[in-house]
């Protein structure tokens, strides 16, 4: 019997994943998923950011970068470059990166509409660039942007780029569908016509889900010749997003004879972490990660499970890190903190581990016990809080609620050295700390964001004095989300709104679009995935 063939997953939830709309990862929160990515679930290779985008990016790479070049994961460190020499190539030198995937134009279309080149000029540019690449020490990925238009418009302009690149000392070719728009029958003849032209390259495929096709389009280029596949976790990424690291781990295992590296019984912690930075929830119905796939209905389920397991699949939810009862056990006490901790496969700086172990303690005194599931809520909140510079801050509050009289709040808000207070009435104690806040600011001249979400949940499991995370939508002429975590829903919402009081008054001090760039990293950016 023949040795099984691996198959790489390469994930890029922290660089095509960052392009759903509203999620910026912070650098520390970047280095965090980076170590649960390649340490716990052991996939091949992570794309971790767009060069050229943000000083903050760039801040997030070099520390990816360090981390990793002590851990020898340094090649398996991949960020996203363009045809742009010297400027793509000399930042990632600076960021310490030494992969390279550039992004090169996969369709006629957008060469000649984007670009406005032939591609004689494009194919002498890309030899420019690896040429440069190599020669300051970066290897050198490729990826053919809009290829399934390309060959679905202009193959034989496509499958000369593929010719072109099949020549040059690049590692792997990726085969993106930029726009999610094929069928799995076109994967499939694409796929198989490319293997079979050029049978001795690594091509790898990038799926995007807009027809919520993309696991049954990476199968169908898995079986046609393709040596990797890109995810995310949770499937992020812009639109419908891309194809979820979670269902392409499961459909692979269980329906090719490809081997994997990646730690199933990892996906799920991974998965919850990346929820809580992301700041977006995981549909309760989600295969493999959601709430309630594993969750089984009390009465004929039961029966069933008695009488030769009638109602169990291969999914079997231990697979993935779970329970059938979707429960991870409870903590006993605040010793208890790092075991639990390492138990989710965390590890964080001693000054991060400090401010979390006394987060907990604090909202420890709050509710009668700190749970297991609590923890990545609060390890969120932590480090957002540490990220931002706190020049003002709420002093001191009073709220009244009484049956049949409007709530009321008495707030004191302090801003830089000076203090200010203010009365209000709303038409919930929310709506009168907002109101409170508002003609405090009115009174400076000064503006506030608008709100334009308003998400309030707990962790699984959670009884009546449970957190409760409150994460509020801001536009501030960009959208950024902050949160607020507390056992009372109404302080979590103040706690994220004096996040956001802090965020602005930032930006106010940054006065040109290229200083707002820089601070808000890139969200200001519109290159197109």
């Amino acid at each position: 019997m023949g040795q099984q063939r691996i198959l790489e997953i390469m994930d890029t939830t922290l660089r095509d994943g960052e392009q759903t709309s509203g999620v910026a990862f912070l650098p520390s929160e970047k280095l965090q998923i980076a170590k649960l990515l390649l340490e716990e679930l052991k996939v091949d290779r992570i794309e971790v950011a767009s060069a050229r985008v943000s000083e903050g990016e760039l801040e997030g790479v070099s520390k990816i970068t360090q981390w990793a070049a002590e851990k020898g994961f340094l090649d398996k460190i991949e960020v996203l470059g363009f045809v742009d020499t010297p400027a793509s190539v000399d930042w990632m030198v600076k960021a310490g990166a030494k992969v390279m995937n550039l992004l090169t134009k996969g369709s006629l279309n957008h060469l000649v509409h984007q670009l406005k080149k032939t591609p004689e000029q494009h194919f002498e540019e890309i030899d420019a660039c690896i040429q440069y690449a190599l020669s300051r020490g970066i290897a050198v990925n490729v990826y053919l942007e809009d290829w399934s238009n390309g060959m679905r418009n202009s193959m034989e302009y496509t499958m000369e780029l593929i010719g072109f690149l099949a020549n040059k000392p690049v590692q792997r070719i990726m085969l993106p569908d930029t726009l999610g728009l094929l069928h799995p029958h076109e994967v499939a003849k694409f796929v198989r016509l490319i293997t079979s032209e050029f049978p001795d390259c690594h091509f790898d495929f990038h799926a995007h889900n807009d027809y919520d096709l993309s696991v049954a389009n990476v199968l169908e280029a898995i079986a046609n010749g393709v040596s990797g596949i890109h995810t995310t976790v949770n499937g992020l990424g812009e639109r419908a997003g891309n194809a979820p690291l979670e269902s392409v781990v499961a459909a692979v295992s269980d329906f090719t004879d490809f081997r994997l590296h990646v730690q199933e019984n990892k996906i799920f912690r991974v998965s919850k972490l990346v929820e809580q930075f992301s700041g977006l929830h995981i549909p309760s119905n989600k295969p493999v990660v959601g709430e309630n796939v594993f969750t089984q209905t009390a009465g004929i389920h039961a029966d069933g499970d008695n009488k030769k397991n009638l109602y169990f699949n291969d999914l079997l939810p231990e697979r993935f890190g779970r329970t059938r009862k979707y429960a991870l056990g409870k903590t006993s006490g605040k010793a208890n903190i790092l075991k639990n901790l390492m138990e989710l496969g965390i590890s964080l700086e001693p000054e991060e581990l400090a401010k979390v172990t006394q987060k907990i303690i604090e909202l420890g005194d709050k509710k009668e016990r700190v749970t297991t599931e609590d923890l990545p809520y609060i390890i969120s909140d932590v480090l957002q809080n540490n990220s931002i510079r706190k020049d003002i801050s709420i002093e001191g509050y009073h709220m009244a609620h009484s049956k049949g009289l409007k709530p009321t709040v008495q707030l004191r808000l302090k801003i830089q050295d000076k203090c200010y207070e203010e009365y209000a009435s709303g038409d919930g104690q929310y709506d009168s700390f907002m109101k409170a806040v508002q003609k405090i600011y009115k009174s400076l001249n000064k503006s506030l964001p608008k709100l334009t979400d308003f998400h309030v949940s707990i962790p699984p499991g959670g009884k009546t004095d449970a957190f409760v995370e409150t994460v509020i939508t801001w536009d501030y002429g960009k959208i950024f989300k902050t949160k607020g975590l507390d056992s009372d829903q109404t302080v979590a919402a103040m706690m994220a709104t004096e996040k956001m009081l802090n965020i602005i008054e930032q930006f106010d001090k940054h006065d040109n679009d290229k200083e707002k760039k820089n601070f808000y990293g890139n969200e200001y950016s519109t290159v197109a995935r």
